[in-house]
């Protein structure tokens, strides 16, 4: 049995915090294992490492003019999605789609207003989210005498499907995939296709256990320990899907 459960207790982060003493003390008595997973929504990381951009302080150059105009948005707001941006995939229906510099394909590069400390601030992804986890799970190993496995997350639309869903975009002792192409099925069939996005499927089951207006940015989620290891592993990379490979760019 999986189970999902917010963390309660935790302040409004700032630059500065350090994630790993805020969400220990969070942590409920004997919590966590060391079979546990705990998920972690990426702006509670951004705040503490100082990931955001006061749009006051930017000046938009004449593409972010041109992409404001045609899109009915902020030229501020643009450019600081393009400042984040390594490729412009798309830019229709009010939307930039654009590749990450970490190589992440979603809307406006993961800049966002939401949860922001004020109507001035944009909250921009963690510039290392593999190395943000690893430095919350060391953290909390230190802290706590236990390391559970961390994944950090944002919400990705999904091509073909309205909607969004949480993924990993950070990932630290967990495996990320679990690979059952050439096993059999239930009936013996060769599995061909069958590849389990183990951190997506995680971070999406962990973010219905909290309130998107609750402030509950951490969940741990226990019952997933088979996937979960001792070395960091990874990373989130082995999920992103090669450009030769993806039909959608």
């Amino acid at each position: 049995m999986i189970t999902a459960r917010a963390l309660d207790g935790l302040p409004i982060v700032r630059a500065g915090d350090d994630p790993a003493q805020l969400i220990a003390a969070a942590m409920p008595p004997g919590a966590p294992d060391a079979g546990d997973v705990l998920v972690v929504a990426h702006k509670l990381i951004s705040k503490a490492e100082g990931r955001t951009r006061r749009l006051s302080e930017v000046r938009p150059g004449e593409r972010a003019r041109e992409l404001a105009a045609t899109l009915e948005k902020d030229p501020r707001h643009v450019q600081v999605v393009l400042d984040e941006t390594r490729a412009l995939r798309r830019a229709e229906h009010g939307v930039l789609i654009a590749e990450t510099r970490h190589g992440f394909v979603c809307a406006n590069a993961g800049v966002d207003a939401s949860n922001a400390p004020d109507d001035d601030t944009v909250i921009l992804l963690p510039d290392a989210p593999d190395d943000s986890a690893r430095r919350l799970r060391a953290g909390l190993r230190e802290l706590l005498g236990v390391a559970p496995a961390v994944l950090i997350t944002d919400s990705f639309g999904r091509a073909w499907r309205h909607g969004q869903c949480d993924v990993a975009i950070g990932c630290a002792g967990l495996v990320p995939l679990e690979d059952w192409r050439g096993r059999a099925d239930a009936r013996g069939r060769e599995l061909k296709a069958t590849w389990i996005a183990i951190a997506d499927e995680l971070a999406a089951a962990a973010d219905l256990a909290r309130a998107k207006d609750a402030l509950q940015p951490a969940i741990l989620v226990s019952g997933a320990g088979r996937h979960v290891s001792a070395p960091d592993g990874p990373g989130v990379g082995p999920l992103l899907r090669e450009p030769e490979a993806d039909l959608f760019r």
